[in-house]
């Protein structure tokens, strides 16, 4: 952060500050100052020693403080992050529903699956800076023939503004920042952190300056093409057409804090992670393990999934058998086999296995045929074709 002010002369011991009075009491009393915003626990800390009548009380000031500050007494701030800050954020969760209600319904597609038995989830909220930027691209490119190519466009795109280079949102990540934006709570709100287990809070990683600068480049490189076009002397040539910086023109930026919400399950084996971006009810998943094969790269919701119960193993039908002694769904990753009647069977454990040995060995011979309708089937076939047979060489057919 840089500064210019005027000059004032020093020593006072008293002085209101951006509207609050910050008593300046030599050693004995403490200013903490940031550009961005203090942490809750930071500011708890500080209250605890006012209202204690600590001798060493300390002040905070953060960046929206030192604009008061600034305006209050002729000070300039400028290329700083102070330039940015937002505690605005859109909501984690549905007010409507509870916080592990996205978690219940995407629990809800797997059969074999009693929601209301599921543990409860740990989960957190990472509030990640982004910001919507609004700019105009009018730019005109002529030759000695006229006009080869106009440029008249309206652009609004989300960035994600943490620390490092932006980067721009994928659509669906735009559209729900966009439509939801008129919708917001504070980050800093103590209900947020009573509904999470965990939260976060990611800082803007650059300046609004430095913002503008990087969407104009961007709308710069966007726009730049290359036309072809025939001079008066029927000659053929091309052109490329950039923009220029005063082409574009920024009209907003405009910061606000995205949830990243990450619900983690633990179903006996296995743990399920389940991330989205979240704005109220609406929400963009990034991270789905719930409706996914845990055997195979089989996912999607288009799918069909089934939870094995001996395990915790969600399972794609082609990793799913059903349990011969108990006649329930298991996967193939836990289950015990053995081939009875030229068949593989599936079993939840050695016990089941045994158990059902016991059955197979007391079975009279037409059940344990039936053991593998497919070896019947086939069989009663090749009986047929063989009587068949037998009659057309006797002449009967």
């Amino acid at each position: 952060m840089q500064a210019h002010r005027d000059r004032r002369p020093p020593g006072r011991s008293e002085t209101a500050l951006g509207g609050r009075d910050i008593r300046l009491r030599g050693r004995e009393a403490g200013i903490v100052v940031t550009t961005g915003r203090f942490t809750e626990p930071a500011r708890e800390y500080v209250e605890r020693l006012d209202t204690s009548g600590d001798p060493y009380p300390i002040e905070l000031i953060d960046g929206t403080d030192l604009r008061s500050i600034a305006d209050e007494i002729g000070l300039d701030l400028y290329n700083g992050r102070i330039e940015i800050l937002c505690s605005e954020a859109l909501r984690p969760y549905d007010p409507a529903a509870s916080v592990r209600a996205p978690v219940e319904e995407a629990f809800g597609e797997i059969d074999n699956l009693d929601v209301g038995q599921l543990p409860e989830p740990h989960s957190r909220v990472s509030f990640r800076p982004v910001v919507t930027v609004t700019a105009d691209t009018n730019a005109v490119f002529e030759t000695p023939v006229g006009v080869v190519h106009r440029i008249d466009d309206r652009t609004r795109f989300v960035v994600h503004a943490d620390r490092g280079r932006p980067t721009v949102a994928e659509s669906s990540v735009a559209d729900l920042v966009v439509r939801n934006r008129d919708t917001t709570v504070d980050a800093d709100d103590e209900r947020i952190r009573d509904a999470f287990d965990e939260v976060e809070e990611h800082r803007f990683g650059q300046t609004q300056s430095e913002y503008t600068e990087w969407a104009v480049d961007r709308l710069r490189e966007h726009h730049t093409t290359t036309v072809t076009y025939t001079g008066d002397n029927n000659v053929t040539y091309t052109k490329e057409c950039e923009p220029s910086g005063s082409d574009v023109t920024v009209r907003s930026v405009d910061p606000v804090y995205l949830p990243a919400v990450r619900h983690t399950t633990h179903l006996e084996e296995y743990t399920y992670p389940f991330e989205y971006f979240a704005a109220g009810p609406s929400r963009v998943a990034t991270d789905d393990r719930i409706r996914a094969c845990v055997h195979c790269d089989t996912a999607g919701r288009d799918g069909s999934y089934t939870y094995c119960a001996n395990c915790g193993a969600i399972a794609c039908p082609s990793h799913t058998r059903t349990e011969r002694l108990e006649q329930a769904p298991v996967c193939t990753g836990c289950a015990v086999t053995e081939r009875f009647a030229l068949k593989t069977k599936y079993f939840y454990d050695e016990e089941n296995r045994e158990s059902f040995r016991e059955q197979y060995a007391d079975m009279p011979i037409h059940r344990k045929a039936m053991e593998n309708t497919w070896l019947v089937a086939g069989g009663a076939v090749a009986a047929v074709l063989t009587l068949l047979a037998t009659l057309v060489v006797a002449g009967a057919v």
